[in-house]
């Protein structure tokens, strides 16, 4: 019975073999009278590799943060580095510094690389998604290096050189840049707009930055120069294909600026306060003499069109109101504009739609949103440069929040610059924090005793909010006679106590609080009284003309233990040449109810042209 059961089971088996494989037959017949073998084929090789690379890639490789690490032997081998670099989601690795490396370790110092920092999971433009990286390549030798150079230093600048490593450069070769993720005309990529909250790698919402914790990767002052050279330099001097009369003014405009002739002696500007001095003065007659703004009427008050002047968001009120009287500038033509103004208020907006205890923007950001959308369809002027030639003036901290989406292409000039949250070097400018006591008279009690009478050595008052305070006070609070450092002081009319304590104090300690900016940094120059600023990741005012290294002091977050080291190591002669540029440099910082020349209304539109000029490729 086993014998006939064998030889049973055996027929059967030998008809079901038949029977598939006369369906298979049949099966490549219908195909073949329906698509060519060729396709038919290499469609289900292809469904067979990708099936096979998949189970591949998630036996040899893991994911730690935003960084992707090869396992075993793919880890070494020519092919895993290959895969690696051309991956639209790996990012670089990181080396356990504070610089990031590429896994293939092919690095160099020269310009011509490409500079890499790691993102936050933010959604920022530091990387517009989650697990991305900044590539700013230069164009070579011949490329322009505008402003970045300090031609002007003395033997006093290498005094106050920064004592941050130089930010590490990797090969283009290793750069990744995503082949389905969208590009913006800003030079951002994966980007959403009109939905921010969201990253393009895992469709997860992005947290806001807590105020409260470091940031992830602290830039120091010699990267962020760094930055500007290879954001600057990248521009390219060829015509557009369809030149407008516009376009071509300002490609003759750079080419007059990257060709300005050197100033040997100005009445007028110190060179040691600027990156160079003949671009920035040839720059500055150019915009006079050129620049044409067109102002949208649109937009209902009071977030549109109504400028607060006096608090510590007065800078973009005071613009706005300039702007908007002037007659130089402006022009009713939209044709004949070299920029477009989205004259809106942060600190209003966040006033009037902002509710109370809820603890969320979204509202203020989809606000901003819909007005674009509404001029990019009601106007043409928006989807021409993709916005690279609009620009916002904004003081509130949620500004680069409410800023977000589609904005992020235009120019925004915000207090809150900082690199952690998506300010973009070289294309958005750093606005001033000025707090304006009186709108009446903004330049009251401007001044401060002369260097010989100032006793202390460190000054800071003032709330503690932030991480950064408290370690100020813990470190340095009582702790030595000639630093007066503590909370707030007593309230009194009109601020005499703390005005009279930067009068007379040889450094300012500016440190940050909720956000990077603090509107100490203009009230130490103010009072010429040398600005320490303790606040990584800020991006101080006017970054892409000014020296500032030539007149404040830039101190790591990390380094507060060491601040009176740091201050004491600065020799009596460096100082005083640092006062005197303090007090040089005050004329950039003022607000004129009829504004004057090199006042902080023309420095903050001619920081906003000149970045358009050499932003001009990226649209």
């Amino acid at each position: 019975m086993d014998r006939g059961f064998r030889f049973l089971c055996q027929a059967e088996t030998t008809r079901l073999v038949s029977f598939v494989g006369i369906t298979v037959a049949i099966v490549f017949m219908v195909q073949y009278s329906e698509l060519p073998s060729s396709k038919f084929l290499s469609s289900v090789t292809t469904k067979f590799t990708s099936f096979t690379m998949d189970t591949s890639s998630s036996v040899n490789s893991k994911v730690e943060g935003n960084n992707l690490h090869l396992n075993g032997s793919n880890s070494n081998s020519t092919h895993a580095l290959e895969e690696t670099a051309i991956s639209p989601q790996v990012p670089l690795f990181h080396n356990g510094s504070d610089s990031i490396t590429s896994p293939a370790a092919d690095t160099s110092k020269d310009l011509d690389s490409v500079v890499n920092f790691t993102a936050r999971n933010d959604g920022s433009p530091v990387s517009s998604v989650q697990g991305r990286e900044i590539n700013l390549t230069s164009q070579g030798a011949s490329s322009p290096q505008p402003m970045v150079p300090l031609p002007n230093r003395t033997s006093l600048d290498s005094e106050t050189d920064s004592r941050s490593p130089v930010v590490s450069v990797t090969s283009a070769a290793t750069s990744v840049k995503s082949n389905t993720d969208p590009v913006y005309k800003d030079g951002n990529s994966g980007s959403l707009p009109g939905n921010s909250n969201l990253t393009s790698n895992n469709v997860k919402p992005v947290t806001a930055k807590n105020s409260k914790k470091r940031p992830s990767k602290v830039v120091s002052i010699s990267e962020m120069n760094l930055l500007l050279q290879h954001n600057h330099a990248s521009s390219k001097l060829a015509k557009p294909a369809r030149a407008s009369a516009v376009d071509l003014e300002i490609l003759h405009a750079q080419s007059e600026i990257l060709n300005a002739p050197l100033i040997m002696n100005d009445p007028r500007l110190y060179p040691p306060l600027y990156r160079n001095v003949s671009m920035f003065r040839r720059s500055y007659e150019l915009m006079e003499n050129m620049l044409k703004v067109y102002i949208y009427q649109d937009g209902d008050r009071p977030i549109f069109h109504e400028p607060l002047l006096d608090g510590i968001y007065a800078s973009e009120g005071w613009f706005m109101k300039l702007m908007e009287a002037n007659k130089q500038f402006v022009t009713r033509d939209p044709g004949k504009a070299h920029l477009f103004y989205i004259p809106f208020s942060s600190r209003l907006l966040q006033q009037t739609l902002y509710v109370r205890n809820s603890h969320r923007r979204s509202n203020l950001i989809e606000y901003m949103k819909n007005y674009v959308d509404m001029i990019a369809g009601k106007y043409p002027f928006w989807n021409r440069t993709s916005g690279a030639d609009h620009f916002v003036v904004a003081c509130h901290d949620w500004a680069p929040a409410e800023t977000r989406g589609r904005m992020l292409s235009c120019i925004r000039a915000l207090c809150n610059a900082d690199i952690e949250v998506g300010f973009k070097i070289g294309k958005d400018v750093s606005l001033p924090e000025t707090y304006i006591r009186s709108s009446e008279n903004p330049v009251k009690n401007i001044g401060g005793d002369p260097p010989s009478k100032r006793p202390i050595l460190a000054f800071f008052a003032g709330g503690l909010h932030g991480y950064v305070r408290p370690i100020l006070l813990k470190h340095w609070e009582n702790k030595e006679p000639d630093m007066k450092i503590s909370g707030p002081l007593p309230h009194v009319r009109g601020n005499v106590n703390y005005i009279q304590l930067m009068k007379s104090s040889k450094f300012c300690i500016c440190a940050r609080g909720h956000e990077v900016n603090s509107p100490r940094v203009v009230e130490a120059i103010f009072h010429e009284c040398i600005p320490v600023i303790i606040s990584d990741n800020f991006i101080p005012p006017f970054f892409e003309i000014l020296n500032w290294e030539s007149f404040a002091v830039f101190v790591k977050e990390e380094e507060i233990p060491n601040l009176r080291n740091i201050l004491l190591s600065i020799s009596e002669e460096r100082y005083l040449e640092m006062h005197k540029r303090a007090k040089k440099v005050q004329e950039h910082f003022l607000w004129h109810a009829e504004p004057v020349k090199y006042d902080l209304f023309h420095m903050l539109l001619h920081s906003i042209w000149y970045n358009r000029l050499f932003h001009i490729s990226r649209t």
